[in-house]
């Protein structure tokens, strides 16, 4: 739900080592929606926050733009002005947005084990992952009334079957679009 990504994007706190650094990564995953390993080779290069958007490379190496709300951008900005520099310490020209406590980017598999170290902090079930925050990203998008053809780009589908999948969510939508059309509703 919108409440629980909200818990699970606020669990980074002021006692958490890369705080900074952990709440713009949950913010980027929900915010575009993009793949954990999409996310883990995200390259500064591939930031246009003055614009609102990142360029994501997805499966088969093919690129997609995606947008950035204002809540990532800030949390990458403040991430990107203050922590980022000091992980980068040992390698000021690392190419990658997210870094670990020795300067490489952050790995999938690490990336995964901070989503569910976050998830269960925020109290949310254990079967929380980065893909979850892909899910919701489509579910919210889709509930709020975006079309489903927009989903689709945004989440780099090449076929939208695969999106359609994300449609079934939302029950209730259907039933006020049903009432609002039809005449005999």
């Amino acid at each position: 739900s919108e409440q629980q990504t909200d818990k699970l994007l606020a669990a980074p706190g002021p006692d958490d080592q890369f705080a900074s650094r952990d709440r713009a990564l949950l913010e980027t995953l929900y915010a575009t929606g993009c793949r954990v390993s999409e996310v883990a080779g995200l390259r500064v290069n591939d930031l246009k926050l003055d614009y609102g958007f990142c360029q994501c490379t997805g499966k088969g190496d093919k690129q997609r733009i995606v947008p950035l709300g204002r809540k990532a951008r800030a949390a990458i900005e403040e991430y990107l002005g203050g922590q980022r520099r000091e992980l980068a310490k040992r390698n000021p020209a690392v190419p990658w947005v997210f870094l670990n406590r020795l300067g490489d980017n952050l790995t999938r598999v690490m990336i995964w084990i901070l989503v569910k170290k976050y998830a269960l902090r925020a109290g949310l079930p254990r079967r929380v992952s980065p893909h979850t925050l892909r899910h919701s990203f489509a579910t919210h998008m889709l509930a709020g009334g975006a079309a489903l053809r927009l989903v689709q780009e945004m989440l780099g589908h090449s076929n939208i079957t695969t999106t359609q999948l994300y449609t079934h969510i939302d029950r209730s939508r259907l039933r006020a679009i049903h009432q609002k059309f039809h005449p005999r509703a």
